[in-house]
């Protein structure tokens, strides 16, 4: 199937991303402390299917516990649509709630126990 091409970015706009992924896409809710904070929907995605279009300036970075994963957020309206993560460190999480959703078609969450990580992390895919 191809890949099609999703823009979205923060709340004012200062930052924009562009992500290419199957129409048809998993995302995963995980339950630990800064995603529950956040109510954050993880679409994982490749470094080669991921662009910053606008605002790497506004971007802030937060590290904490294992400091491995770059949870970016933007300095103006607080917004993370996109860092990359633990499980994925050669890759990005885009938030998917920041994703202008029209092109999408079947989508399916799929809850990740990310507050028992460590015993956890073998249940997610590759990124794609």
């Amino acid at each position: 199937m191809a890949l099609v091409g999703h823009s979205g970015g923060c709340h004012c706009g200062a930052v924009r991303i562009e992500v290419d992924s199957e129409p048809d896409a998993t995302v995963y809710a995980c339950n630990c402390s800064i995603c529950t904070a956040l109510n954050y929907l993880h679409l994982i995605v490749t470094r080669e299917h991921f662009r910053v279009l606008a605002g790497t300036d506004m971007l802030t970075s937060y590290k904490f516990n294992s400091r491995t994963a770059d949870h970016l957020f933007c300095k103006q309206c607080g917004v993370k649509c996109f860092y990359v993560p633990r499980s994925h460190p050669d890759g990005y999480s885009v938030n998917f709630r920041c994703l202008d959703q029209t092109a999408f078609g079947n989508v399916t969450v799929t809850p990740f126990d990310g507050a028992n990580w460590e015993a956890s992390i073998d249940e997610l895919p590759p990124a794609s």
